[in-house]
């Protein structure tokens, strides 16, 4: 072998390290989870509906290929991105999928279908409409992941406490209820809960990681109540 074929050889080699890693479902749906921020295995697993072994398994190809990092938390030790760009691998890799693959438009559409009364909104056509009236956003992913990144003025409404706090809604208001992104059910199951007990609700079809690679400003820290 020659030294320029193999110097091409490694080189693809290098970067066949990174397809190697993310070429598992579970894998890209654990980059999903860390797009939204930092998390421990025990919290991703539980997000992502698996064990903590395969969690860790699946962790651990990510972090050998470097796309994740481990720092020290107290006594935990939490997950993160190493940098903004595996999230924007992340973000290509999904919009590829949607440009390219029918069948992921098909099973987009059939699971909404029964689902969805209305057409969910995308960041510029909240802008649009905040500027025509006046609407209620809230973030109905867990505590955390509001803290470390959400849209500016909106409030933190969790799924599992949502029925909870509905009398904190005003009910002459839209409600727009946004998750992690478009694959995200949280929302969709927030604007259920709130349009069977008569608010008027629709979906926020995006979430931060689109927002951040748009360069949209986005605040972090803990709701204010």
């Amino acid at each position: 072998m020659d030294a320029d074929r193999a110097f091409k050889d490694a080189i693809y080699g290098q970067i066949a390290r990174v397809g190697r890693a993310v070429a598992h479902p579970r894998r890209l749906e654990l980059l999903d989870l860390l797009c939204q921020g930092p998390a421990t295995v025990e919290v991703l697993a539980r997000k992502s509906e698996m064990s903590v072994g395969s969690t860790s398994q699946h962790l651990q190809h990510l972090k050998e290929a470097r796309l994740v990092q481990v720092q020290p938390q107290g006594a935990a030790r939490q997950y993160q991105l190493s940098d903004a760009a595996t999230c924007e691998l992340f973000l290509s890799l999904r919009k590829l999928a949607e440009r390219y693959y029918a069948d992921m438009r098909a099973l987009t559409e059939a699971f909404l279908r029964d689902r969805e009364t209305l057409e969910p909104l995308d960041a510029d056509a909240l802008q649009q409409r905040m500027q025509q009236e006046e609407l209620v956003l809230i973030d109905v992913r867990p505590a955390e992941e509001y803290a470390a990144g959400h849209w500016p003025g909106a409030l933190s409404l969790p799924l599992d406490a949502l029925t909870a706090r509905l009398p904190e809604l005003p009910r002459d208001r839209t409600v727009v209820a946004y998750c992690r992104g478009p694959y995200c059910v949280l929302a969709l199951q927030a604007v259920t809960t709130l349009q069977e007990r008569g608010f008027q609700a629709i979906r926020l079809a995006d979430g931060v990681p689109d927002w951040r690679a748009a360069g949209l400003p986005l605040s972090q820290g803990s709701d204010p109540k």
